[in-house]
């Protein structure tokens, strides 16, 4: 699918990959309309893109639909939807105060796992109204998975659960949408200078990145938008979990 003309869905397009991703769009011709919190940059991001924002707790799920219908309303339709918007705690499975908490494991599967269902399922449903598009797909999903998934380290049960949930989905819903012409992947980045790992001072990288085969340093943002964009414009990538990750394998710590 070439990127020109159509209609971009960034969930977590306020920072980090997904707006480098909105941003990447913006330029490759795409309207791009961006999901973020309330007291995120996304209304600056989509107003420097032309674009609209909407903000959105996506873990309130019925704020997320409504929030997404309006995103398509805005931008007459959807055509692709990125979904970067996660993150995670540290905690073992048995701790020294006790037994991992039960409600905070819950927690990270509602911010990674719930949310990228649910948004994907909503997404499906705007693309399967698309014509067909060069006589064969309709829409592209794109969500975000992490190394960890496979490769999880300690402390990091619930993160590593949610992360493989979203890989594991990408096959399944990929069969499930074929029928109508959509396609789903998943992106398992390793380190990327987002968030707060972005802040980290210079003399603290290159032991975190030190497993990379090559290169030796943590991935851009940009990067994970090339990425992105390459699967928009490949119908024949489907149904995966893509690494990104410069041949990193995370060790137990």
């Amino acid at each position: 699918m070439d990127i020109s003309g159509k209609k971009l869905v960034v969930i977590g397009g306020a920072s980090g990959m997904g707006r480098a991703t909105a941003e990447a769009g913006a330029a490759k011709g795409a309207s791009v309309a961006i999901l973020d919190r309330e007291g995120s940059d996304g209304a600056a991001v989509a107003k420097e893109l032309g674009g609209s924002f909407h903000p959105v707790e996506v873990t309130d799920f019925d704020a997320a639909e409504r929030a997404l219908q309006d995103a398509v309303d805005a931008l007459g339709g959807l055509h692709v939807s990125v979904q970067t918007a996660g993150g995670g705690i540290a905690a073992r499975t048995l701790g020294k105060e006790g037994p991992h908490d039960l409600d905070a494991f819950r927690g990270v599967l509602d911010l990674n796992v719930v949310s990228t269902f649910n948004l994907s399922r909503l997404a499906a449903a705007h693309m399967a109204k698309n014509e067909l598009l060069d006589g064969e797909e309709r829409g592209v999903i794109i969500n975000t998975s992490s190394i960890a998934a496979f490769e999880g380290q300690i402390g990091q049960v619930a993160y590593s659960a949610a992360k493989a949930a979203i890989a594991g989905m990408s096959l399944t819903m990929a069969r499930d949408l074929g029928g109508l012409g959509i396609r789903v992947l998943a992106i398992a980045p390793s380190l990327f200078a987002t968030g707060a790992v972005a802040g980290l001072p210079e003399e603290m990288i290159p032991p975190l990145v030190a497993g990379n085969a090559f290169p030796k340093r943590m991935g851009k943002p940009e990067e994970y938008a090339k990425l992105a964009l390459a699967i928009v414009d490949n119908p024949m990538l489907n149904g995966q979990c893509l690494r990104l990750d410069a041949g990193m394998r995370f060790g137990p710590k």
